[in-house]
């Protein structure tokens, strides 16, 4: 069974939430499946750890939150997919993409991302039509842009932290990230207690690197205000994809267009985006199986 890698806390007044992660393996199952170069780890594992702890904040187990980014970048499309039972996948448009690191010798996401585009925010909660935010990006580093949508979208003032360290050899080192959000009430002396606290914490993956959990995590970004743990959670990479999805996909597609995609190739091949796992149908033996009847039938 999977450690419990994710951790909601609160200050003992209930002013103040905090949502934290460790994506380490999260990421490095990521990289393992989609083989990205070291920016494209950093750019897709941030995200994915975003959505990790913005899937621990869904109000049910069958909803889901999708986080888009198209920045203009040489990354293309990113996205990360997230569920109420701690399932996180994710994709990115060009995996390898590789450039010089920036000034600071830190891995330049931004210019991977690109800086001309959006943040989408897509929560499917069963309704008729999910919700959707959008936030123009900030920087392409994506923490700075998932700030910019709790405090637009949501009207929450928010700190978000991402962090993903790769090896030279490409390998994920360690990765995790936190969220702390202000609920209605804090106090002025509150929020500038809250912002000493954060302005002193090392990056994520320094403190990882130090040896540091989540839990250290929160007792630094809520020091004086008396933390306590609600409850922590297993988060871990899965894609839910199968042949039965597959089929149902076709099938949704009508018995005439299935029909003109066999008289082009009688074998349909289905690439899965979130695990590159390739599904091939045989669409004669799957026209034959079709149930007719079932389409005319009055319910």
């Amino acid at each position: 069974m999977a450690q419990d890698n994710l951790l909601r806390g609160i200050s003992e007044n209930g002013g103040i939430v905090f949502y934290g992660v460790d994506s380490t393996e999260i990421v490095r199952e990521m990289e393992r499946m989609h083989k990205t170069s070291a920016v494209t780890t950093a750019a897709l594992g941030r995200l994915l750890t975003a959505a990790a702890m913005m899937g621990a904040m869904l109000k049910s187990s069958k909803d889901s939150l999708t986080l888009q980014i198209k920045g203009g970048g040489p990354a293309g499309r990113l996205m990360a997919v997230a569920d109420g039972e701690g399932h996180v996948k994710g994709y990115v448009q060009n995996p390898v993409v590789e450039l010089p690191p920036r000034a600071d010798g830190h891995l330049d996401v931004g210019s991977a991302v690109g800086h001309d585009g959006t943040l989408d925010v897509i929560r499917d909660m069963g309704l008729r039509e999910p919700y959707i935010g959008q936030v123009p990006l900030v920087s392409g580093e994506i923490a700075e842009d998932v700030t910019r949508y709790f405090a637009v979208s949501e009207q929450t003032p928010t700190v978000c932290a991402l962090g993903v360290l790769v090896n030279e050899d490409l390998s994920v080192r360690c990765a995790g990230g936190f969220i702390v959000q202000l609920l209605p009430g804090a106090t002025d002396s509150e929020i500038d207690q809250l912002e000493k606290n954060i302005a002193a914490m090392p990056s994520v993956t320094s403190m990882m690197e130090q040896g540091k959990s989540v839990q250290d995590m929160l007792d630094m970004a809520l020091d004086t205000f008396a933390p306590e743990v609600l409850d922590t959670s297993s988060v871990v990479y899965h894609c839910d994809c199968s042949e039965e999805r597959v089929r149902r996909m076709l099938k949704s597609l009508g018995k005439s267009e299935v029909e003109k995609l066999r008289d082009e190739d009688p074998t349909a091949e289905v690439h899965c985006q979130f695990c590159d796992k390739i599904y091939r149908v045989d669409l004669n033996d799957f026209l034959k199986n079709w149930p007719d009847n079932a389409e005319n039938k009055k319910v």
